[in-house]
């Protein structure tokens, strides 16, 4: 049971870092599609396993993992739109400091929080039913997992602020 925590902490921490900085689009870190899916990939097998799902529990598993990958695959869009709205800002300062819309500004922030509203109700909806089903020690793996990943993002994040910091 230990091993298995171990492996999972382990995993998150490869696997969780990379994501929270290749959300960071002045950070300069690009990570491709094709290895942010792979990324997605280990963790939703770090997940299953540390779970130890009971095959009564598989069934609703499918649900689950379509749900985290269609949430991964909106967040990685996100972040491209962000890039390419930073990249554009870059090369016309001037012009955007004369013109600014802050209705745009809010119109856009609307949708992205709309869209990861939708994206985190579907998940929400997807866990509830397998949730349900799992043994107290298998939510208690879950909910050590979601506060290391938390943890992790948060620092990764706090990483970011500061080499931001310095480059400006």
């Amino acid at each position: 049971m230990l091993k298995i925590v171990a492996v999972g902490v382990a995993a998150l921490l490869v696997t969780a870092s990379p994501l929270a900085h290749a959300q960071a689009p002045s950070a300069g870190v690009r990570v491709p599609a094709t290895d942010l899916g792979t990324l997605t990939n280990m963790q939703i097998d770090l997940v299953k396993a540390a779970l130890q799902l009971t095959p009564e529990q598989e069934k609703y598993w499918p649900a689950v993992q379509d749900a985290i990958r269609t949430e991964a695959q909106d967040r990685q869009g996100r972040i491209a739109v962000a890039a390419k709205r930073l990249d554009e800002l870059r090369q016309n300062p001037i012009e955007i400091l004369q013109a600014p819309d802050p209705v745009e500004n809010l119109q856009r922030r609307a949708n992205a929080l709309a869209q990861r509203s939708a994206d985190l109700k579907k998940l929400a909806g997807a866990w509830q039913p397998l949730y349900e089903t799992l043994t107290p020690d298998q939510k208690k793996r879950m909910a050590s997992l979601t506060l290391f990943v938390l943890r992790e993002m948060s620092s990764s994040m706090e990483l970011q602020d500061m080499q931001c910091e310095e480059q400006n």
